[in-house]
């Protein structure tokens, strides 16, 4: 296996990487902000609110992201006027990126807020009562209560889901990202060396993935520590 190619063309790969990594870093932002409301929605008392989550929910996990992508990028692109940013010796097209973006966090928000439904339902519903008695309204005390106990429940699943967007980021290849894995098949066009370049990419994938769970797990123990004193 020869790896002599990365010499040449190793700033395609850190361009893909650094591309993937603002994808992975914006989606998840909104993804989890939408997650969060959707979440709340159903939970909510309201019906038409509770009907619109469910649909929501439903409609996103029941068809692929790639069908979702292609079809927010027939929708949404050339919508806005966007630049294009020189990433290296990528370049980053603000036009394409803004409907993969919108996709994928649409997407994830469906994930999310059945994420944050578990955890708040797993909160003892004494809490709430407590809440109630201590003369908190329910919107403050989901927020001071209810939220900070639930943070425990949704943080492992919800890192889980954070580890997932790293890598369906690689879908937004199919509509002209140069993210990583587009990044490799450049690579791959221009030196005539059929699947090594890929292993780079799963590499660097790796690589991204493994230091956010380390990073997340290290985070959950600091919480439980916190709830244990």
């Amino acid at each position: 296996m020869d790896f002599s190619f990365l010499k040449e063309f190793y700033p395609y790969f850190i361009s893909g990487t650094i591309i993937t990594l603002i994808i992975s870093v914006i989606t998840v932002i909104l993804g989890t902000i939408i997650g969060v409301v959707i979440a709340l929605m159903k939970l909510s008392k309201i019906k038409p609110l509770r009907w619109f989550a469910n649909i929501y929910i439903e409609v996103l996990r029941g068809t692929p992201m790639l069908v979702q992508i292609l079809i927010a990028f027939g929708l949404l692109q050339g919508l806005f006027k966007l630049p294009t940013v020189d990433l290296g010796i990528l370049s980053l097209d603000f036009g394409r990126l803004f409907p993969g973006i919108i996709a994928i966090s649409l997407n994830s928000g469906a994930y999310v807020a059945e994420i944050v439904r578990g955890g708040i339902n797993a909160v003892d519903f004494g809490q709430q009562e407590a809440a109630a008695s201590l003369g908190l309204r329910p919107a403050q005390a989901m927020r001071y209560v209810i939220l900070p106990q639930a943070l425990r429940n949704i943080l492992p699943p919800l890192g889980n889901e954070f580890i997932v967007l790293i890598k369906d980021s690689s879908l937004l290849s199919t509509i002209g990202i140069y993210e990583l894995m587009n990044s490799a098949q450049i690579v791959i066009s221009s030196s005539y060396i059929p699947l090594t370049p890929f292993y780079v990419a799963a590499a660097i994938y790796f690589i991204l993935t493994f230091t956010t769970s380390r990073i997340l797990n290290a985070w959950e123990k600091k919480l439980g520590k916190g709830y244990r004193k």
